[in-house]
């Protein structure tokens, strides 16, 4: 898509040289910054009023081989990132405050991450010699070591006069650690997996590296024939990614990794857009525009995404991110939600703070701070189909989120990020999760192990209704598979039927299973197996994952009620009716203590399970969920 318009000789021609790249007015530009909207001016310096002279944490030797020796990634990480989160904080306030108060906490800031041997993480510290700890002689460009060079690059453009007057040296230390830790093993390597040298899949790490990689560049590399050099290379990395994207713009990774993934692409384009003055411009490119479009297609309501995979089912969208890249693809629901999403607070403190798409949201797009007074609505699509990665949503009325809403997936089980869940669903009542996929909790080094699939969220025994037959799930890799899938969509209903028979090994004694999982419009979700068995077999179990509480109201006949959930959130209420009526127990599914499942679903989720006893060998199971 890139490589084949814009050629080495054309990037040279075209790229602004670096010293007169001037994409956003710079801190000592105090009319701009005066003018930064007044909600986004007091978040951040509220945030930062906070950290004052901070007192930066340490990250010693011991704390990076946690990972190593004990396969815990929160304890190194969360001091990593509230490192990171604070400099952004205290960079975008002194820009906007511009009375030099935070300029020793940045310094002290800058030089705390300049001082540290890698600046990705521990779980991503592949060095060929296998070493705990990381070899300052064989730097590795991961996505949080690119993502800190471009953080302090931003630093040093915003507030290069200021640090000048402190001492040059403090500039030139950013530059020398960047070209060191980042240019350099970039121009040199093309073993990186993630630049697509070796073939294979690709997933998020590619346009996210690259995003940042190009940040680098373009800021801070003076060699303009090397800059357009290693861009060059860096748009071919990123036209791997694309090469191998679905076509229908689909994330199978799921929509918190969306903005890492076909938001990070954005980054890169918009990158490339701002360096030539739009001369570089792929915007037109259909592919671009159903990137941006996924995340509409796969919102439920509030910030209630459709899960599958290892994505949360809560996921913040960024107002002027989804803005920018609606008003670059001319898609109206993209700028919808944007324009929706202005309505809530502004996140001061965010974990993986992007510059770029801060300093973009203030100086180019600032239209959701000006809108964020009125009353939107999000787009609320009645339909939509992902024809590649094979994921259906729908709800009752398009517009409204007031009725219930259904997702559907076929697809395999060697997806990016992959739980074995081929033929799963959800079913959220009037905006509220009533079954659903449970998510992935905090990473381990278990969670990329070979140990992957004994974690219980991602087998397909704990994904909606999906069989275990004598104890036999579904396999991960991508033979196994959904087969004679069909998505239907009219006006009373719309419907995903597929054979989830190839997604199990032989052992299952799987002939033939066929479902269908049906929004009727108005009535309910209809669920409908037809299964034959190449022999009999003991037991076939099934489970729903629901965060509401549970009563049998009569055999077959459930009763759902709502309750609390973390983060003001809040179960649905809701009805199941399962003919033949098996019968049901229920399993407390306990979430890890401060973990990622317990922020979306409190303590615990509840699996109802269904036990069929000495099953026939072709028979029919029709299960309905339907509003209270």
């Amino acid at each position: 898509m890139l490589r084949q318009q814009y050629s080495l000789e054309k990037l040279r021609s075209t790229l602004i040289p670096s010293n007169q790249w001037r994409p956003f007015p710079v801190a000592a530009d105090r009319q701009a910054w005066s003018a930064v909207p007044t909600a986004v001016r007091e978040a951040y310096l509220a945030e930062a009023a906070q950290k004052h002279g901070y007192a930066w944490p340490e990250l010693p030797a011991t704390l990076f081989m946690g990972y190593a020796r004990k396969g815990n990634r929160s304890e190194y990480e969360a001091v990593y990132f509230q490192r990171r989160t604070t400099l952004f904080t205290l960079t975008i306030a002194e820009a906007i405050d511009g009375q030099g108060q935070y300029l020793d906490d940045i310094i002290n800031g800058v030089w705390a991450l300049c001082e540290e041997s890698f600046w990705g993480l521990p779980a991503h510290n592949n060095n060929i010699h296998g070493y705990p700890l990381p070899d300052i002689d064989e730097p590795i460009v991961d996505l949080f070591a690119a993502e800190t060079a471009a953080q302090l690059a931003w630093i040093a453009y915003l507030h290069r006069d200021a640090l000048d007057k402190v001492s040059p040296v403090i500039v030139r230390r950013i530059q020398d650690e960047i070209r060191r830790r980042i240019h350099r093993p970039c121009q040199q390597r093309t073993d990186f997996w993630w630049m697509g040298y070796a073939g294979g899949a690709l997933n998020n790490w590619t346009p996210w590296i690259v995003s940042n990689w190009l940040n680098c560049l373009l800021l801070v590399e003076d060699d303009q024939h090397l800059r357009a050099t290693m861009i060059h290379k860096a748009i071919t990395a990123l036209d791997r990614f694309l090469d191998k994207h679905p076509s229908d713009g689909g994330c199978d990774e799921g929509p918190g990794y969306w903005g890492r993934a076909g938001a990070s692409v954005f980054d890169c384009l918009e990158l490339l857009y701002l360096a030539s003055n739009g001369a570089i411009n792929v915007y037109d490119q259909p592919l671009i525009k159903k990137l941006g479009e996924y995340f509409v297609k796969i919102h439920i309501a509030d910030d209630w995404m459709v899960n599958f995979a290892d994505a949360a089912a809560r996921v913040g969208a960024s107002p002027t991110l989804l803005y920018a890249f609606g008003q670059r693809v001319d898609s109206p629901d993209l700028r919808q939600m944007g324009l929706w999403a202005s309505q809530r607070p502004i996140d001061a403190a965010a974990r993986i703070p992007s510059s770029l798409r801060v300093l973009s949201g203030l100086f180019t797009f600032n239209e959701p701070y000006q809108a964020a007074t009125t009353a939107i609505q999000a787009p609320y699509l009645r339909y939509a189909w992902l024809d590649v990665i094979e994921v259906l949503t729908a709800r009752d009325q398009a517009g409204r989120c007031d009725g219930l809403f259904l997702a559907a997936k076929g697809g395999h089980n060697a997806e990016s990020h992959n739980h074995n869940d081929v033929g799963s669903f959800i079913v959220y009542a009037k905006g509220r999760p009533l079954f659903v996929d449970a998510g992935v909790d905090t990473y381990s080094k278990k969670t990329f192990s070979g140990q992957r699939y004994d974690l219980w969220a991602m087998q397909s025994a704990y994904h909606s209704l999906l069989p275990v037959i004598d104890g036999v799930q579904q396999q991960p890799g991508g033979r196994f598979r959904a087969s004679a899938v069909q998505a239907t969509d009219n006006v009373q209903e719309s419907s995903l039927s597929l054979d989830i028979a190839s997604a199990y090994p032989p052992e299952a004694k799987i002939a033939s299973w066929h479902r269908s999982i049906t929004l009727v419009r108005g009535r309910g979700v209809r669920v409908v197996d037809d299964f034959a068995l190449r022999e009999p077999v003991k037991t076939i179990t099934l489970r729903l994952l629901t965060p509401s509480l549970i009563s049998e109201d009569a055999p077959g006949k459930f009763r759902l009620r709502t309750q609390a959930l973390p983060n003001a959130g809040a179960a649905a209420d809701g009805a199941l009716t399962m003919s033949p009526a098996l019968p049901m127990t229920t399993e407390s599914l306990p979430m890890l203590p401060a973990g990622k499942l317990a922020g979306v679903w409190g303590d615990a989720l509840q699996a109802m399970v269904f036990t069929w006893e000495a099953p026939p060998q072709t028979g029919r199971l029709e299960t309905w969920i339907t509003l209270a």
